[in-house]
């Protein structure tokens, strides 16, 4: 490992907290008395780590960094149950850690599906965002405010699978498979 892959393994604290009702790996780095909060929300299928190095460079900075993995991924509880990850289940789940570590208002990071959670969480809880950074998915009222959109209301699945085809990742790991016990 570089001197420098050793310094940023360091910068970074792990924990599990208790969360909406699981358990969530977190990473951190910055000072935790720091009111200067980020929050980095990954994409899919990435993890807490995919943002490393901006939280080594902001908590150099002196913000507080927090990476959690999302319900589902790495460290972080699987519930079984698919109804378990509605948005109101995944912005849930960043709201209760913000709670449990004593976080007020924060400036918001996400990627990819952790934008479409961000931006569900500025929808529910604008009160909790201080900004909002999103990378890679833009704002689609159609998709994300169902109820108002009425007929022009349309699934992501059925979206992508429309505008990229069945091959786009998202809709190919929509696929169900099942493997012969061996």
């Amino acid at each position: 490992m570089s001197m420098a892959g050793a310094a940023e393994t360091t910068m970074i604290r792990h924990r599990t907290v208790e969360a909406n009702g699981i358990a969530m790996h977190v990473a951190e780095s910055g000072e935790e008395a720091s009111q200067r909060v980020v929050v980095f929300l990954h994409g899919f299928p990435e993890l807490w780590y995919s943002w490393r190095h901006q939280m080594v460079s902001l908590a150099a900075r002196g913000y507080r960094c927090v990476a959690p993995d999302l319900r589902g991924y790495g460290a972080t509880a699987a519930p079984a149950d698919v109804a378990s990850y509605s948005a109101f289940h995944v912005v849930g789940d960043v709201m209760a850690l913000l709670d449990a570590l004593g976080l007020g208002k924060v400036f918001l990071v996400g990627h990819d599906w952790g934008a479409i959670i961000a931006w569900y969480l500025c929808l529910f809880r604008p009160d909790r965002v201080t900004a909002l950074v999103n990378t890679s998915v833009a704002f689609m009222r159609h998709i994300y405010i169902r109820s108002d959109a009425g007929a022009s209301a349309v699934k992501p699945i059925d979206y992508f699978k429309r505008l990229y085809g069945p091959t786009y990742y998202i809709c190919r790991f929509q696929v169900r498979i099942v493997l012969p016990c061996i």
